[in-house]
């Protein structure tokens, strides 16, 4: 791996950054932005409307193997390179990924472990997204000019990603931990989940962290000392091996910024997440509680 970049960047320094134009081959800002459908939000049409000046869109489905039949499943190291090297995007170029999610960060986050995952730590996360950069009042556009393209070679830590094959023999062996980020009604079983024929419930032994309580009320990421009460409270030991889940693979990645911003680098992702857990495990290993009579 090359340098490591600065985790979290302000709009601040983003908005100076843009006003000084050094967006470019040195400097690349992706609008990451991902909805499910319940949410009724076209992130490609809204990037098309408005943006942060000098970004490009980068959509999570289709940087992704397209032949799974499990929503954006990881692509291999030189679709990935094909893919990004598209967007401007070069070994050497520093990525800043956002969202424009209501929570602050929704999808950015797996964006942002995509690029470390595929050999590329000179990638931030633009804390507070598109929500606390318009609230800044900097500015924004609807003009799109495609970067030229650049040349990047990936290389895939493997060892980062979980398959259903890991994650069923870990039931047993208990050699890491399990965070799952979806909501805990769905982690519970108690409330759908928003992908039809697929019920809700969690793998036996994971642990519930919904992904917005990594965040403050501003949608920036809480302190690493408040993330490390949380990761206590939830009972989950950073010192040890742990894995995030949650729906399909994407907000699981908050769990391992949050980690990492603890100083824990080695959280890896259930990639096919609770979509493959359910759709392939036995009824036994679909965890469920009883909901308590009110």
């Amino acid at each position: 791996m090359g340098l490591q970049a600065q985790t979290l960047v302000s709009a601040k320094w983003l908005a100076n950054m843009v006003n000084r134009n050094l967006v470019g081959p040195g400097l690349r800002i992706l609008d990451t932005s991902w909805y499910l459908p319940m949410m009724n939000r076209d992130a490609k049409k809204e990037f098309a409307e408005t943006h942060i000046p000098g970004a490009s869109f980068f959509d999570i489905d289709e940087c992704s193997d397209r032949t799974s039949k499990f929503d954006h499943t990881l692509p291999n190291e030189q679709f990935f390179a094909d893919y990004v090297g598209n967007l401007g995007i070069g070994n050497d170029s520093h990525v800043v990924v956002y969202d424009a999610s209501d929570f602050g960060a929704f999808s950015c986050t797996r964006v942002w472990w995509m690029f470390r995952l595929f050999g590329h730590p000179q990638v931030s996360v633009l804390n507070g997204g598109f929500r606390d950069w318009v609230k800044q009042g900097h500015p924004t556009t609807g003009t799109y000019s495609r970067p030229e393209a650049a040349r990047f070679t990936a290389t895939m830590e493997r060892s980062w990603v979980k398959s259903f094959e890991d994650m069923t023999e870990n039931i047993n062996r208990q050699q890491f931990q399990v965070v799952d980020v979806r909501p805990r009604e769905r982690f519970l079983g108690w409330k759908p989940e928003p992908r039809e024929g697929v019920k809700s419930g969690h793998i036996p032994g994971s642990k519930c962290m919904p992904f917005w309580e990594f965040l403050d009320e501003d949608g920036m990421m809480l302190s690493p000392e408040k993330l490390k009460e949380f990761f206590e409270q939830s009972q989950i030991d950073l010192n040890k091996p742990l894995c995030g889940s949650c729906g399909s693979g994407v907000t699981a990645c908050h769990m391992v910024l949050a980690a990492h911003l603890c100083g824990a680098p080695w959280a890896t992702v259930y990639d096919g997440s609770w979509y493959e857990w359910f759709t392939k495990a036995p009824p036994e290993h679909v965890a469920t509680e009883v909901k308590p009579e009110i």
